[in-house]
């Protein structure tokens, strides 16, 4: 993967947080900073078309432990 530089202005306390844990970790300062903006970048993200998120039948109310034992064993003997 290619890499473009751009230049930024960071905090100073930030700054020391990021040299600590790249030290603590064995890693250059950089991959924490790359990593941050990866997520800063995915965080910020639009999507063009709606996510398509399954939906589910019943009312919505939670059910009990032997409800769900009762319907996995039902769907498991197919009775």
């Amino acid at each position: 993967m290619s890499m473009k530089r751009t230049n930024v202005y960071a905090d100073p306390e930030d700054l020391a947080l990021i040299k600590e844990a790249a030290k603590r970790r064995g890693i250059p300062e950089a991959e924490i900073i790359r990593e941050g903006i990866h997520l800063a970048a995915m965080a910020n993200r639009v999507w063009d078309e709606p996510l398509d998120w399954p939906t589910f039948e019943g009312s919505g109310e939670p059910v009990t432990n032997d409800e769900i034992t009762s319907v996995v064993a039902r769907e498991v003997t197919g009775r």
